[in-house]
């Protein structure tokens, strides 16, 4: 047996919950073990100890049985570095298996011509929904290293549809991305210039969600998806393309939900002429300063225009900390901004009912 780690997916991603790994003899103390390492060296980790008296990576359980020992912690993210440290022994996040609940055993990885994707399959005959999940910048791969995994453990999203949504199918293909120097990239640059970061073939380019729309419309042919209740959402980059895959495919979606999208003046141009059902969040501010502007711009056009069923939510600061999104006093602003950027988390935990709302449209044409 080998040492395991055992996750689900919390809004800052993936988190692990249950360590598993050989032992010889009794348990240990509770006290003799603990988690090291910056994943709980944080001022975000410090702060939630002091306000509640346990914090992610407390160790809340110690057991042995049949030679395996099991350690419950308060659930920590995998986004940072950690150890595992059991008296004297140090276990290197390296050396553990990591488990996602639901993706390992229920999202198969599939790929048909450049398109890399997972699906989740319910087990309910008869063509069922299907939720099309775009993933946002930084969680797709570079050419030739695609790993069919990063995507859907990276972020709060398709793998909680499958859990939540255990009738409706839900796709996830991950996009190629552009190499990029993060250190040199200013996300509030002039909006005017905002489309240069587009590149051709990269991202959620038109051909690529052709491509992928192209699967979905395959699926509806052989009878597995119903195609008056295709629905697509995604984050950041991937709201950016949620938008443009209502212009790529105008007949194939029933509603959508971009969250916190990419607003360039291509992306705003067809967010302001969606006639299907339309439901946009993000935060009050997040670390694209600008992006809300053109939200409350676009939304309020579409309205204007005759379209009742487009709404906007921007989420104020105490309804983001309710899922602890940038609880951390006096958070500097681009933290701050950074942080609010989750706005995906409460979309996605249903806040004023808007995945009800999503899979409750159907096409009619």
């Amino acid at each position: 047996m080998g040492k395991h780690a055992f996750t689900f997916i919390g809004w800052t991603g993936q988190e692990v919950s249950r360590f598993e790994l050989p032992w010889e003899g009794g348990a240990p103390a509770l006290e003799a073990v603990r988690i090291e390492g910056p994943a709980v060296e944080s001022d975000r980790v410090r702060y939630i100890k002091s306000a509640r008296g346990s914090a992610p990576g407390d160790v809340t359980g110690v057991s042995v049985r049949d030679g395996v020992l099991k350690i419950e912690i308060v659930p920590l993210t995998t986004r940072a570095d950690f150890s595992l440290v059991i008296g004297g022994r140090c276990f290197s996040r390296g050396e553990f298996i990591l488990h996602t609940r639901t993706a390992d055993d229920r999202f198969a990885r599939l790929e048909e011509g450049r398109v890399l994707y997972r699906l989740y399959t319910p087990d309910a005959k008869g063509p069922r929904p299907l939720i099309l999940f775009l993933h946002g910048g930084g969680n797709g791969g570079f050419e030739g290293e695609r790993d069919n995994n990063k995507h859907i453990v990276t972020d709060f999203g398709p793998i909680n549809f499958a859990e939540n949504y255990p009738d409706v199918y839900v796709m996830a293909p991950m996009a190629v991305e552009v190499r990029r120097d993060m250190r040199f990239f200013h996300p509030n640059g002039r909006f005017a210039q905002s489309d240069s970061m587009n590149v051709p073939g990269f991202g959620w380019c038109r051909e690529y969600l052709a491509q992928v729309c192209d699967i979905i419309r395959r699926m509806i042919a052989e009878g597995k998806v119903d195609g008056r209740r295709v629905y697509v959402t995604g984050m950041s980059m991937g709201g950016a393309g949620t938008i443009r895959a209502l212009s790529v495919a105008s007949d194939l979606f029933a509603a959508s939900v971009p969250v916190c999208p990419t607003m360039t003046p291509e992306t705003f141009s067809i967010l302001k002429s969606i006639r299907r059902p339309v439901w946009v969040t993000s935060a009050y501010i997040d670390h694209t300063l600008y992006r809300h502007k053109y939200l409350v711009d676009a939304v309020m056009a579409l309205r204007d225009s005759g379209n009742s069923n487009a709404h906007l939510t921007l989420f104020s600061p105490e309804e983001l900390e309710k899922y602890d999104i940038a609880i951390t006093p006096d958070l500097p602003y681009p933290r701050l901004f950074s942080e609010n950027h989750a706005s995906w988390v409460p979309t996605y935990s249903n806040e004023y009912g808007i995945m009800s709302w999503l899979l409750n449209q159907m096409k009619e044409d």
